[in-house]
Parts: C-alpha cells; sequence; structure tokens
C-alpha cells in the first residue's frame, strides 16, 4: 500500500507536528508533502531527514517567514500543485492551512486528521489577533470569503475525516456537514528523572495572543506565586512585550527548551496552567498530568475532555484574572493525588494513537 502524508507546513513543533511525527514512525518510507519549510525551525529538526517535498512557493523569498500569512490564499494553488493519483492512501494532517481536497487518482483514499478547521476562517482567537488592525480586517474579510467556500468544496473531497477531540469533530460538523472519527493525538515526554516538587506555576505556550497568557502573569503579580513560562515568542512578538511590561521579580521567561529539560519542568511544578479559550485539544494538560503534575484550566474547548475535574484538575469559569485567581485559592485547598493525573495521561499515549489510526486505515483503506 503506498501512503503519501501532507502537512500545513514545517516551522513550530507543536501538536500537529507530533501527529505527524507519529504518522511517520508508522509510515516511516511515505513521503511527506507541505507547503514550505523554515530551515533549522524546531520542526525541520525533527523532519530533516525524512523525504520531505515542498511545493513551489517555498522558491519565493520570505515566503516562510513573512509572506504564508499575507497570502495564504494560495492554499489552493498550492495543494492543487501536487499530484498524489499515484498513491493509495493520502493522509492530511490539517490545521490551518486549509490542507485537504487534494488532487488524486479514483481509487485513492484521502483521510484528513483534523486538527481544527482554520481558525481564522470561522471566527476563533488565532495567535495573531488580526481583527484589531481594521486595514487587516477588511482584507482578512474579503479573501475569508472565498477561502470559505473553497474550504468547504475542499472537505466535501475528503473520504474520511478524523478528529483530534469531541470538540474539533463538533466545528467539523457544524462547517463542512461531515462527521468524524474522533483519534486523540499522540502524547509523549522523555522520562523525566524523579523530582521534587517545587512551589512554582508552570505555563508551556508560545508567546502568542490568544493563549490567555497575561492571566497567569496578572494572577502571579498580584498572588505573588512563583510562575515560570516556558515557550518562544512568534508571530510580530507583540504579546511577548506586552507581558514584559506586566512582569515581576516572581515571573521568569524561559524561552525554548528541550524535550528533556521540558519533562523535568513539568514534573518539578506545583501545578500546570491552561488558560486558551476553547482550545482545539490541548496537549500540553495531558503533558503535565503524564508526570503526575495537576491542572488548572479555563473551562472550555479539548481541556473538558482532558481534565477531570477535581480529580486531576481545578477548572475556572471565566477568562478574567479574578476568575484564574479564585481556581489558585481553590487548587490550594485541594487534594489531587499524583497517581490520578499519571492513569488519566495514559489514556492519551502514543502507543494508542499509533493502534487507533492503523485500525481506522485498515478497516477503511
Amino acid at each position: 500500500m503506498k501512503i503519501a502524508l501532507v502537512h500545513d507546513y514545517l516551522n513550530e513543533f507543536g501538536g500537529a507536528e507530533r501527529v505527524l511525527l507519529a504518522l511517520s514512525e508508522i509510515w516511516p518510507k511515505a513521503p511527506i508533502y507541505t507547503a514550505f519549510y523554515k530551515k533549522d525551525s524546531p520542526a525541520w529538526q525533527r523532519f530533516k531527514n525524512r523525504n520531505v517535498k515542498v511545493s513551489w512557493v517555498h522558491q519565493i523569498p520570505f515566503f516562510s517567514k513573512y509572506l504564508h500569512s499575507p497570502l495564504r490564499f494560495l492554499a489552493p494553488l498550492i495543494w492543487n500543485s501536487f499530484d498524489f493519483s499515484k498513491y493509495d492512501v493520502v493522509i492530511g494532517s490539517a490545521g490551518w492551512y486549509i490542507t485537504k481536497g487534494f488532487r488524486k487518482g479514483k481509487k485513492t483514499i484521502e483521510i484528513c486528521y483534523c486538527h481544527t478547521p482554520p481558525r481564522w476562517l470561522y471566527g476563533y482567537r488565532t495567535s495573531i489577533e488580526w481583527q484589531k488592525y481594521w486595514p487587516v480586517r477588511v482584507y482578512g474579510q474579503i479573501i475569508g470569503h472565498f477561502m470559505r467556500m473553497y474550504d468547504f468544496k475542499a472537505a466535501q473531497r475528503v473520504n474520511f475525516f478524523i478528529a483530534n477531540s469531541n470538540n474539533v469533530a463538533e466545528r467539523i460538523w457544524k462547517f463542512y456537514r461531515r462527521r468524524a472519527k474522533v483519534i486523540y493525538p499522540p502524547v509523549e515526554l522523555p522520562r523525566a528523572v524523579k523530582i521534587k516538587k517545587e512551589d512554582y506555576y508552570l505555563v508551556i505556550s508560545r508567546l502568542v495572543g490568544g493563549k490567555g497568557l497575561d492571566l497567569a502573569v496578572k494572577a502571579a503579580v498580584k498572588l505573588g506565586i512563583k510562575l515560570k513560562i516556558a515557550g518562544k515568542p512568534a508571530g510580530y512578538y507583540t504579546e511577548y512585550k506586552t507581558l514584559q511590561k506586566l512582569t515581576k521579580k516572581n515571573i521568569e521567561f524561559l524561552g525554548y527548551v528541550s524535550d528533556e529539560k521540558l519533562a523535568q519542568l513539568y514534573a518539578g511544578a506545583k501545578v500546570f496552567l491552561a488558560l486558551a479559550q476553547d482550545e482545539d485539544f490541548g496537549i500540553t494538560p495531558v503533558e503535565a498530568m503524564m508526570v503526575g503534575t495537576p491542572v488548572i484550566a479555563f473551562r472550555g474547548g479539548g481541556y473538558l475532555e482532558s481534565v477531570i475535574e477535581d480529580k486531576t484538575g481545578i477548572f475556572f469559569d471565566e477568562a478574567s484574572t479574578d476568575s484564574l485567581i479564585t481556581a489558585i485559592k481553590k487548587f490550594e485547598k485541594s487534594k489531587i493525588k499524583s497517581e490520578d493525573c499519571i492513569k488519566q495521561a495514559k489514556k492519551f499515549s502514543k502507543e494508542r494513537f499509533k493502534k487507533e489510526i492503523k485500525l481506522f486505515i485498515k478497516k477503511n483503506a
């Protein structure tokens, strides 16, 4: 069986890229088609030894750094430039770049593992909150109208959808009128040495808008608690600059950290803060629970599918500093057990993901 993998593009290494990595481990000989890659980026470091095939836009100067966002209307031309007719199965890892509805043979089966319908097309918060700037908003509304029509048509050409959560499966039905099988993404960390719990609160996130990072910083300033934030600035760095203005001595920005260091941070943290509103799934809370660290999470999105209230974590109901502070105070009085967190996290293992994906392919292709 000839299989091809397709992914938006290779730049950051986040949850979507971890899915792609797991898929490429199942089918190591399958080529990876992508719009472009950013050389020396975290994602490129993971996939540079794979058979990566890029589109024509990869040759455009500065496309990977500056132009891929404003020129997103090129997505149909990008994916139509690839011919998948020689493959039996094409598996798309789809999120931001409308990665589906490919040109393929009559007998080729297309399976779309959907991280989310593009958030920028359907009114969800994005990392750069582009709606704040009226010229960009007008431009986005104009191209968004046509791109939504293309996105819907492309979705109808998919044979089977897989969603990374029930939350995303509901979006797939809402926007595409297509049913989706839910297979949770793989979660894996390097084995952490036993580390004594410390008194810091932890956030792991790219330093971009839409992640609720300001809530954590403001709450830490108000309560005087230790807060560590790991993750690189992205986009146009405006969020990082805003957070720096709010920061006090009890708040530490760690920047990019290796997977080994990440595991140590999770293991040593008192609690992990999951702050985004309507997260598609959210791998980081599961990573925290994997090493026995409880979670304080916003009550919404994929967090509702991974965190068990009062057993592996505490929810807060409003995207406000006061609501988060209330949850922190509630957590301080709680008796959440590390073993319960670890047990819950095992439901989202990489081995389970690979088994479910292979079974789905065997059944449908």
